[in-house]
């Protein structure tokens, strides 16, 4: 095994103890429920990451003139499999984030920008599979889904990333509220937070190169 690998198998492990029983700061209204930052935070970070390899695959593959190489089509398939694994990853941030609302606001979901701008970023990388799935041609679906994947990542940036910075919002650190870095992560919780981000980006990584690994063995039967 790789050591990128059991470095994240490790840093998660860490990431998970530390997580459920190190002293976190006692906040008004937050008391505990801090410890989320440990898990909710993470799952975003490598869903961005995923979804960012993803672009890039989609983009070596528009910029290659090989037109039906199957180390180009490799890249497409890439995209395909790390895309589908971020969006497993933005289903457990999503989950983590509404438990994490009812505690603190009260209620699962509201009309937060944040959390619309995620839901709309769930469905435009749903269409991205919608498109895969509809056409049979390899070489026209991958020049197609390759073009939409561009599009959907800009959007998912605006979405998640720009907009619930210009209006209101309950989400820390959008719409003028302080991130939690500025006023409550402390160094113990640093010690715990930045292992977890590192470690779920590397465990993601490897699910997805395995997703892509069962797939090319699947067509090459």
């Amino acid at each position: 095994m790789k050591a990128w690998k059991i470095t994240g198998i490790v840093l998660v492990a860490y990431s998970l103890y530390a997580g459920l029983t190190f002293d976190v700061p006692r906040l008004v209204i937050l008391n505990e429920t801090i410890r989320n930052l440990y898990f909710h935070v993470p799952m975003w970070f490598t869903m961005i990451a995923l979804l960012g390899n993803s672009l890039i695959q989609s983009i070596r593959f528009l910029r290659s003139g090989q037109e039906g190489s199957k180390v180009n089509l490799s890249r497409d398939l890439k995209a395909k499999n790390f895309a589908e694994v971020a969006m497993l990853f933005s289903l457990l941030g999503l989950f983590t984030g509404m438990i994490w609302a009812k505690a603190t606001w009260g209620t699962y979901w509201t009309s937060d920008p944040k959390l619309n701008g995620t839901a709309v970023t769930l469905l435009i990388y749903l269409a991205y599979f919608v498109l895969r799935s509809s056409i049979e041609d390899l070489e026209k679906k991958a020049r197609l889904s390759s073009v939409y994947n561009v599009f959907a990542f800009v959007l998912m940036i605006v979405f998640i990333g720009i907009l619930p910075r210009m209006t209101a919002s309950l989400h820390p650190g959008n719409g003028g509220n302080p991130a939690f870095s500025n006023y409550d992560l402390d160094d113990g919780m640093r010690m715990v937070f930045y292992p977890a981000v590192f470690g779920w980006i590397l465990i993601g990584w490897w699910i997805s190169l395995i997703r892509h690994r069962l797939d090319i063995l699947k067509k090459e039967k």
